[in-house]
């Protein structure tokens, strides 16, 4: 590799020949089909505050767009995390959030309890943001990402990246398709295969050398954690290889730790 690269990869750093394994290991699981998911009885409640603000999207950056005044009825079709899918008797449907939700009643007048997010929404959750720092074949990188959860099994995950090298800073940026065989578990392994492309940009106070743009593909593995209520815990490693305009390909090995939001 030479020096205008982001680092210098010593032989014993290089990636193994596992890239076959791992990519027939991904593709025979990353598609297969996950279980349905189990129809819960919808449950009926009364507005006991003065109203029930219904928002657009499970968040609080999502605008109200409708207002339930005290006394009517609202059906509860759907959770996520800590908040609510709810639908009104003219049909309309929006999220509110857990604390609003507490101050409802049922039919008979008691009192309504809600669950706070745990496990069961971690793996669940369809909306995944995270950010991870670590080691890229020996330079610093710090990496954010986020991910759609087509299943259990399956998520689609876009990241990106900011490299920190002695010779050369660069960024990446790259889209994972992730496995994760049993996502019931509290620590949950997974498989990733992702492709993107790389750029780098050499430290022209310590050497010459002009900016190179690449595309890089990758396996991978690690673990997903969970920690309490909406956070997961993540550790990972993966194996790159970069698609140089050279007759040689460059493999770099990257292991990153950090810390999720899920949704």
């Amino acid at each position: 590799m030479s020096e205008h690269n982001i680092t210098t990869i010593p032989s014993t750093f290089r990636s193994k020949p596992v890239w076959l394994a791992g990519f027939v290991a991904v593709a025979l699981q990353a598609f297969a089909p996950g279980p349905a998911d189990a129809a819960g009885d919808l449950r009926t409640v009364a507005v006991a505050d003065p109203y029930l603000e219904m928002h657009t999207g499970p968040g609080r950056g999502y605008p109200v767009f409708h207002i339930v005044d005290r006394g009517a009825s609202v059906v509860i079709v759907m959770r996520r995390t800590d908040w609510y899918l709810v639908r009104t008797d003219d049909g309309t449907e929006g999220w509110v959030d857990r604390a609003q939700m507490e101050l409802t009643m049922q039919p008979d007048g008691q009192k309504v309890s809600f669950e706070r997010a745990g496990q069961d929404d971690f793996m669940n959750a369809t909306w995944e943001v995270g950010i991870l720092a670590g080691d890229f074949g020996g330079a610093n990188i710090i990496s954010v990402y986020g991910g759609y959860s087509l299943n259990p099994h399956v998520s689609i995950e876009v990241w990106g990246s900011q490299i920190l090298g002695n010779f050369s800073n660069g960024w990446m940026g790259s889209v994972n398709v992730v496995h994760e065989t049993w996502p019931d578990w509290r620590f949950s392994p997974f498989f990733t295969l992702g492709a993107g492309v790389i750029h780098t940009q050499p430290k022209s106070t310590i050497i010459q050398g002009a900016d190179r743009t690449d595309q890089v593909g990758h396996v991978g593995a690690g673990f997903r954690i969970y920690a309490t209520r909406r956070f997961v815990l993540r550790l990972e490693y993966k194996s790159y290889v970069v698609f140089t305009s050279r007759d040689e390909n460059e493999e770099v090995e990257e292991w990153k730790a950090g810390f999720a939001f899920f949704f």
